[in-house]
């Protein structure tokens, strides 16, 4: 316990929303003003003033204020002083929760504009008041900012972040202008596609041959489908893509829940209109091949024969999965997500199907034919019939046999 005649250790806390110049000569004053008060206070030992500048204080991923709640936690100061509750926080849920926190601690918070220490007996009460008012401000603000950019995506103004966007620098206007240097790695990547390469092949090579990501990081699928899709390199720009809740700050993808707005040549590009749609037509053809429609199960959809091989038990998609040893095969998919109980299933090699490529459902069936192991594919059709397909060296008077090469299906009748 603190004795009587020692001072109590006390920190500040301040914050500032934007980064304008204005908030930043707002943010220098309120830190000068709490060390200047702390250290005239013959009470109070100066602890440190801990800030964040241009952080919303609805999200509590602040490196000031973490770092003031990991050194409370260390039990380096006694009280905290700030300016309001809402430079605090502007959750209820984060402000109390902190608030609580240090309470259980022993450290207390004086919010000077609110006149309400947290150590007091009516202080918590008069928090989830005021707190409420500050979360509402909050919220009343956001939406204010979301319209403000709404009414510029009307007007046709763009807004893009080039610090992540490869091929594109701003102008002193904030208008899109091309990086060659980049673009030249956008342009390969593109060649590269209609060249017949897939997104794993540009990536390992971009990779073998040094070229760096915008990030410096290794290139990913991902990165390379996503500059392919991106309508932005014909001279387009489609506006509001994603969606940004009020509290939490996470974004996700607008499906429709928000307008959105297609700007036509907004800026100069670096893809012609034309070549980027034959990407677009490329993309969509492998996306046919590879997902053959409703039939298509939801453990894979990238592969030929995605969604069309069946279980000869429950009838289940056979799925493809690497298992031990880096070995791939196909699996039931009711016997993966419920267990031998629900279906004995079938584990098909996918070195024994090979090259064959199946057009329609077909039918597995592991067959035990002279001490081993050979598999009957069969068209569900067929299958639901009764009729199996020969396997070699069979000798049945009606039957399919399923294999087929990947230029084209043949069905031989027997």
């Amino acid at each position: 316990m603190r004795s009587a005649n020692k001072r109590l250790r006390v920190c500040a806390y301040a914050r500032v929303s934007t980064n304008s110049e204005k908030q930043e000569q707002s943010f220098n004053h309120q830190r000068q003003v709490y060390e200047d008060l702390i250290r005239k206070n013959p009470d109070y030992e100066f602890a440190g003033v801990y800030s964040d500048f241009g952080l919303s204080g609805t999200s509590e991923k602040r490196p000031g204020f973490r770092q003031m709640i990991e050194d409370a936690r260390a039990g380096r100061f006694d009280m905290i002083i700030t300016k309001s509750i809402s430079r605090f926080a502007r959750n209820t849920v984060i402000l109390l929760k902190y608030v609580r926190e240090l309470k259980d601690l022993g450290i207390g918070v004086l919010f000077e504009e609110n006149n309400i220490y947290t150590l007091s007996t009516d202080g918590e009460m008069m928090l989830t008041v005021l707190a409420s008012f500050a979360q509402e401000e909050s919220r009343s603000m956001s939406e204010n900012n979301r319209w403000a950019i709404r009414r510029k995506f009307e007007r046709g103004e763009v807004m893009v972040n080039t610090t992540r966007f490869l091929g594109y620098d701003k102008d002193k206007d904030g208008r899109l202008v091309i990086n060659e240097a980049q673009a030249a790695i956008v342009r390969k990547i593109y060649d590269m596609y209609l060249a017949g390469k897939g997104a794993h092949k540009i990536k390992n090579t971009l990779n073998s041959e040094g070229i760096p990501s915008l990030t410096g990081s290794k290139w990913t699928n991902g990165t390379i489908l996503s500059i392919l899709k991106n309508e932005k390199y014909k001279g387009d720009c489609l506006l509001q893509k994603t969606c940004k809740r009020v509290f939490g700050g996470y974004s996700y993808k607008n499906t429709g829940q928000e307008q959105m707005y297609l700007i036509r040549e907004d800026h100069e590009p670096i893809i012609s209109p034309e070549e980027w749609e034959m990407v677009q037509e490329v993309m969509e053809y492998k996306r046919k091949q590879y997902n053959p429609g409703p039939d298509v199960e939801k453990y894979g959809n990238t592969y030929p024969n995605s969604g069309k091989l069946k279980c000869p038990h429950c009838g289940a998609t056979l799925i493809r999965r690497t298992v031990y040893g880096g070995k791939i095969e196909w699996l039931c998919r009711t016997y993966i997500e419920k267990g031998k109980s629900a279906c004995p299933g079938v584990r098909v090699k996918d070195s024994a199907i090979g090259d064959r490529v199946f057009n329609e459902p077909t039918v597995v069936e592991e067959v035990i034919k002279d001490g081993e192991k050979h598999y009957r594919y069969t068209t569900k059709t067929e299958y639901d019939k009764g009729i199996r397909a020969k396997l070699p060296g069979e000798d049945q008077s009606s039957g399919i046999l399923q294999g087929v090469n990947r230029s084209r299906r043949t069905a031989i009748k027997l």
